[in-house]
């Protein structure tokens, strides 16, 4: 196996800007990094890689196939799982209500709207990357703008490269003693338009090319603020368009969340050349969340029955209709659960109250106004698949 290329850096000036402490303002110059241009650099991996990179390309594949004939139910499930730990890497969290009511638009806090946008972003870009069979700069520049538009800080950087520099720990003024600091606003573009072109190439291993654009597109970090969540959307967007996922999104957030340190101190590697550790621990996030995602499936299979037991709902019943559509629908308003049911609203809201006394539902909200339900079972699932994979990947 060849080098991969490290990263060099240059010397600018910089001028802190605003009231900052002492230490802050003899800040005079930084050293921005230049990452190297990788749209045509070849990468070969060792053999232990190879072999683990295709047990985890199979384990996705099979993934992908197993979830039949529930495969609309798993794949948002699968989602959602995604969304939530990626969201929880950046230390963004919210409870699972609060994410609930955000779903059906009911107030929630910043952190649980978050969320959500990170889902809808997620979602558009590995679609757009299977429809189009190319990771493209549009899609890309759209999910960030989903994420970011509601930002009462970024909102105004939604859905366009920085034109600022950025840096990663450190001060929260300056530069000083970043961990990391990106190359100056304008190489963002050029960068990106490499980063995208290796992305859409065909002679790399699926997961030895997400774990390379994804570790490259955080050197770049192309945006003010929402970096880590798009850039592990590409490593679902890679595995779409190259057909490896059709349906599903594997939660390997779900995986890399389990020890944040090691996945960071990985992707600083990477800029020093050190590829190999990276694909490695991608490709074993990727096996580990297969086998946590394949037990969440078995138990999301098994509660339309359990549900039913509960509930015992008459046959042809708005009870009966509502249960077997949770596992696609699990957050839902009185409106969208009558039009489930094929009922006027307000002859649902008897169900809705059988089934809240069976236990099968929750209610998420206290307002008589406007009232929402959620099966809890659904939600509770995302919180064990990552209890599932507390062990580190690598």
């Amino acid at each position: 196996m060849g080098p991969w290329p490290a990263h060099e850096f240059t010397t600018v000036p910089y001028k802190p800007s605003g009231r900052v402490p002492r230490e802050d303002r003899m800040l005079a110059e930084i050293s921005p990094s230049v990452p190297p241009r990788i749209a045509g650099v070849h990468y070969y991996p060792e053999r232990e890689t190879m072999v683990l990179l295709e047990e985890a390309a199979v384990a996705m594949a099979a993934l992908d196939a197993v979830s039949g004939p529930r495969m609309r139910a798993i794949s948002g499930f699968l989602l959602r799982s995604e969304a939530v730990s990626s969201s929880k890497i950046e230390h963004v969290e919210a409870a699972r209500d609060d994410v609930a009511r955000a779903i059906v638009g009911v107030k929630a806090s910043e952190n649980a709207r978050s969320v959500v946008a990170a889902t809808d972003a997620i979602a558009s870009m590995i679609a757009d990357a299977g429809a189009t069979g190319s990771v493209r700069s549009e899609a890309l520049l759209k999910a960030h703008h989903t994420l970011m538009k509601d930002d009462p800080v970024d909102f105004k950087y939604a859905g366009r490269y920085r034109d600022v520099q950025n840096w990663i720990g450190g001060s929260d003024y300056t530069p000083l003693n970043a961990i990391h600091i990106p190359p100056v606003p304008d190489e963002v573009q050029g960068l990106m338009d490499d980063l995208l072109s290796f992305c859409n190439r065909s002679d790399i291993p699926v997961l030895a090319q997400a774990a390379i654009a994804h570790a490259q597109f955080e050197s770049i970090h192309p945006f003010t603020d929402g970096n880590g969540r798009i850039g592990r959307a590409i490593i679902g967007s890679i595995a779409r368009r190259r057909n490896l996922t059709r349906q599903t999104v594997t939660p390997i957030a779900s995986a890399m969340v389990a020890d944040v340190d090691c996945y960071f101190s990985l992707v600083n590697a990477y800029r020093t050349g050190d590829l190999e550790p990276f694909v490695v621990y991608l490709a074993s996030s990727a096996v580990l969340a297969v086998e946590a995602s394949r037990e969440s499936i078995h138990r999301l299979e098994d509660l339309p029955a359990e549900w039913m037991d509960a509930a015992r709902p008459r046959r042809g019943s708005a009870d009966e209709k509502l249960i077997a559509s949770l596992l696609e629908v699990p957050v839902f308003d009185a409106e969208t659960a009558a039009g489930i049911a094929g009922v006027a609203t307000p002859s649902i809201y008897g169900a809705l109250d059988r089934l809240t006394e069976a236990g099968v539902l929750h209610p998420l909200t206290k307002s008589k106004r406007y009232r929402a339900w959620a099966a809890t079972e659904v939600l509770d699932e995302v919180e064990r698949l990552t209890k599932r994979l507390s062990v580190p990947a690598a």
